[in-house]
Parts: structure tokens; sequence; C-alpha cells
């Protein structure tokens, strides 16, 4: 599976009133490893940007003098993304921005036409909900050093937002890869034979901050819907 985590920087808040994107990173995943294989672009919005806005991400219009316009780095940007899936925070509002800037070039194309698209927000709201999930917090729950982010920026961003994507959907759905329902009840342990029954084994047990250690984990592994499997097997 190959996935590019995307995240923008922009002129402003919205696109419906003419703000344009100014960076573009993205850094791809395959098979849920990092390849190192990315893409990094500033661009001329021919516009101002807005004071806020600026104090977000540190970009002037001085900085973007010089560089391309979006229409000019078009092409290799949807060659970039062309079949894979976005992974992105807040997908409505990095999409939002990146269709309007495909509109302008008249071609009639969207995101949707060459990739598909996943809101990691979406994701987190339903895994932790009630709770703070914008990036800051969510690296502050993985344990994720984000100390280099003083200032946003695109590039940056996706790479913090791939370390927490990773972690945010490490959970183990499904012991079998056909996906198919497990029930723990059908699994028969009484014919295993327990490894302090071995004689000349030593048995070194797990302590109780181990035990916690593991015990938290599980709570990660632990789905909206269904404890994770370990636990329930835990339960027989």
């Amino acid at each position: 599976m190959r996935q590019i985590v995307l995240d923008t920087e922009t002129t402003g808040l919205e696109a419906e009133l003419g703000h344009r994107v100014i960076e573009i990173g993205g850094v791809e995943l395959l098979d849920r490893r990092l390849t190192g294989s990315h893409y990094h672009q500033y661009l001329n919005p021919e516009r101002d940007i807005d004071e806020a806005a600026q104090e977000v991400h540190g970009i002037s219009l001085r900085d973007l003098a010089d560089k391309p316009r979006f229409a000019d780095v078009a092409e290799d940007f949807l060659d970039f993304v062309s079949g894979a899936e976005l992974v992105i925070h807040n997908a409505p509002f990095d999409v939002g921005f990146l269709d309007a800037e495909l509109a302008r070039l008249g071609t009639g194309r969207r995101l949707a036409d060459v990739c598909t698209v996943t809101d990691s927000l979406a994701i987190a709201r339903n895994r932790h909900p009630g709770q703070k999930n914008n990036l800051d917090a969510l690296c502050r729950r993985y344990g994720i050093d984000n100390s280099s982010r003083d200032l946003h920026g695109a590039l940056l961003d996706a790479e913090i937002l791939a370390d927490v994507y990773l972690l945010l959907t490490g959970g183990q759905p499904t012991l079998f890869e056909d996906g198919e329902s497990f029930d723990p009840s059908a699994v028969d342990l009484r014919g295993i034979a327990r490894i302090d029954d071995a004689s000349g084994l030593p048995v070194i047990r797990a302590s109780e901050a181990e035990l916690a250690a593991h015990a938290a984990w599980l709570s990660e592994l632990d789905s909206a819907d269904e404890p994770a499997i370990w636990r329930r097997l835990l339960t027989q």
C-alpha cells in the first residue's frame, strides 16, 4: 500500500475567499514504512498573506517572490500523489485548498480523481473522543518529539504526522490475514504446556512495572468498538 502523508500552508483560512496554497509537503509510506521519498514545494501565491497566517508558518510574501506558481508544478505534484492514499490531518481544509488550486487550471481535475484521502483527525477523534487531537496534543500523547516545531511547516508537519499516524493506527485488528472474525473462546488452551512445568527452564516473571506497561499498551490497542484481541484472550 502506498500512502502519502501530506500537509499544506496557505495565505489564510478560506479557500473560497481566494486564499492560496504557499507550501506543500508530503512524505511517502510504502506498506507503512517511510521510504525516504518526499515532495516539497514553496509556491508564489500572487496575493498577500494574512498576518495571522504568517504568524503561524512564518512565511512572508518576500520569501516566495522567486518561487513557482501552482500551475508550474501541478503536474509534478499530481504525479507524486497519483494512485496513493493521502493521509492529511483535518483533510477537508487541505483538500479544499488543493482542489481550488486545481480548479484555477481549468482542467476539471480534483484530488479525488487521482487518489483517495484519509483524515487522520477523524481517526484521532474516534480513538480519543473528548480529548484534544491536534498534532501537538497527539505528539504529547504518543511521546513524539516535536521540539523543532516552533513554526508550522508543511514538510516538517508531514514528517511528524507520519509518526503520529503510524502509532495512531498501529493496533492489530485481527490475527488472521483473511480478516475473518475471531472468537477467543474457541481456542482450547488446556493442552498448552506451561513453561514453568518444563524441568530445568528458568522462569522470568514480569515485574509490576512491566505488567502495568503491558496493560497501558493494550489500552492503546483497544478500539472504540472492541477491546484488543490479547485482552480478550487473557480474560479466558
